[in-house]
């Protein structure tokens, strides 16, 4: 099956699972921004622009966290991309790969900060760091080889700028525009949680959050997938 063009069944599994992911990014970006020194490890965007920041004199901002996430990602989807493009998978078996390797990294990090004081030492932040950043590396990959339109699990720019443009208002039809409502309240439920779950019980309760969160979707992909195909019709 073709990566790029998944059947109708497929494409319900993968949307309820990208949406779920969306969910566990804004977890990520919350523990990451607000808990290891103003960097993002799902979101690289955000990291370019802080790099420039600290160069440019700006305060509380760090350039080796910043570098660290940015080649860290890199390396997640570098072996991602090389996975996927040596072994061609069904979509839906490409993304619980990848949600497997998610799952497991995002519990490491989270038992990396059980015992952690508040302020964590730097070694246990760029453990965390490592760990998260390679996870949202491998998983984008993923999601970009999948190529389901509107749902890229890390960015919003292009999902807001769609749903607007294509707005009845701007003369569209608005096509889409409950995948993309879903996928930006998504991002935004996923980042005010993790906000509230770090601010109450620290780093370890929404990093668990977020691996179980993937964990939970993966073995509904995994559950439905196989129901798929011992009834394909």
């Amino acid at each position: 099956m073709d990566a790029r063009s998944p059947n109708a069944s497929d494409d319900v599994r993968l949307v309820r699972s990208l949406l779920a992911l969306t969910v566990v990014t804004g977890l990520i970006d919350a523990v990451s921004f607000l808990g290891l020194g103003h960097i993002f490890t799902a979101n690289m965007t955000g990291n370019v622009v802080f790099l420039a920041f600290a160069l440019g004199g700006a305060q509380g901002l760090s350039v080796v966290r910043s570098v660290t996430a940015l080649c860290v990602f890199a390396c997640g989807s570098l072996l991602a991309g090389r996975v996927a493009n040596r072994h061609p998978r069904a979509p839906g078996d490409l993304l619980l790969a990848a949600m497997r390797a998610e799952c497991v990294l995002l519990l490491l990090a989270a038992g990396l900060t059980v015992s952690a004081p508040a302020e964590l030492h730097a070694a246990t932040a760029y453990a965390v760091i490592v760990c998260t950043a390679f996870a949202m590396g491998l998983r984008n990959a993923v999601v970009r080889k999948l190529a389901v339109p509107d749902l890229t699990t890390t960015v919003l720019t292009l999902t807001v700028t769609g749903l607007a443009a294509d707005w009845s208002l701007a003369g569209g039809n608005g096509a889409r525009s409950g995948r993309r409502a879903l996928s930006i309240i998504a991002m935004f439920g996923g980042a005010l949680a993790g906000a509230l779950l770090l601010r109450g019980f620290g780093m370890r309760v929404p990093l668990a959050v977020a691996a179980l969160l993937v964990g939970f979707s993966a073995l509904q992909l995994h559950s439905k997938s196989r129901a798929s195909a011992l009834d394909p019709s």
